[in-house]
């Protein structure tokens, strides 16, 4: 057991991005992370109690008592570590879109995670990636946003014995993407609930080759970003939940864009390397249907951060 933790007296504030899972075959296993990130900063008190503010996006339906996910979070770090402080201060600024696919709930717990271990003196050494990968998964239930929001980039991810694993890819420098995010959410649980038992050999075959092509293709060939992309095994099952998604991704794949469904959807992204024109030109796909953010992968994953 370890010993009480000793906590920073000083406010820390960190980052975490968003993160697009599955990227077409890789489901459950591969994760990118983007750069639209979720801010988040503590702060331990010597008065017992919780004080939670949130703004941006989501602010107005997020729980502020310890039933917020980010608490929940940080009071599992917490307890990993040692102990909890008598108080806690919290402010989130959310710019990440909930029930989008674009990982909020992963950032949302990487975040707590993170903003907790920071909290502590030597707390890398009581809580390390590894810890902090293994109970975001539990927490997630699969550790494919969650690995993408830890590391940056882009990441492979596993189970091994139920404990989530995952290793960093480098993203080539030309790869960019550009999101479509519709109005309307999707819950990742009812997504989830519309996939099939069971999946062709065929099928899963094809999705094994495209899946390790993805790796190569996201570090050193992105011309195979079209076909790594392509999905046999779950976006399809998901059709009738979000039919003007699917149907942009039909269109702009028939266009030789390599796009496809991020995480449970709804929103579509697509990867490109073209120039700031040609995302453009991409992003017209959307129309009146789509809030379009062309936008960077993110090199980097949860972060202390310092806006000077």
């Amino acid at each position: 057991m370890q010993s009480k933790p000793t906590f920073r007296a000083t406010p820390v504030t960190i980052r975490t991005p968003a993160s697009s899972a599955n990227l077409g075959a890789g489901f459950d296993s591969l994760g990118l992370a983007l750069e639209i990130y979720d801010g988040y900063a503590a702060q331990v008190s010597d008065e017992a109690g919780l004080d939670i503010q949130v703004a941006g996006e989501g602010a107005e339906e997020i729980r502020k008592d310890d039933k917020n996910l980010v608490i929940k979070a940080m009071n599992r770090a917490f307890d990993h570590m040692g102990g909890k402080p008598r108080g806690l201060s919290v402010r989130a600024l959310n710019a990440i879109p909930h029930g989008r696919g674009l990982g909020s709930s992963s950032s949302a717990i990487v975040g707590g995670l993170y903003l907790a271990r920071a909290l502590v003196i030597s707390g890398q050494e009581r809580l390390t990636d590894q810890d902090l990968l293994a109970i975001a998964t539990e927490m997630e239930g699969h550790p494919d946003n969650v690995a993408a929001v830890l590391y940056g980039g882009a990441t492979i991810a596993w189970l091994e014995g139920g404990v989530g694993r995952a290793t960093p890819i480098t993203v080539n420098h030309r790869i960019n993407a550009v999101a479509f995010i519709p109005e309307s959410a999707v819950a990742t649980s009812s997504a989830r609930k519309m996939l099939p038992d069971e999946v062709l050999y065929k099928d899963a075959t094809a999705n094994i080759a495209r899946s390790a092509l993805m790796v190569e293709a996201l570090s050193n060939k992105p011309e195979f970003l079209y076909e790594a992309t392509q999905d046999l095994i779950h976006q399809e099952f998901r059709k009738s939940a979000m039919p003007k998604s699917f149907a942009l991704v039909q269109k702009l794949r028939s266009a030789g864009v390599a796009a496809f469904i991020s995480g449970a959807g709804p929103t579509v992204l697509a990867l490109h390397t073209g120039s700031v024109t040609d995302a453009q030109e991409i992003a017209r796909a959307g129309g009146s249907s789509f809030a379009t953010q062309i936008l960077g992968i993110s090199r980097v994953g949860a972060h202390i951060y310092s806006p000077n």
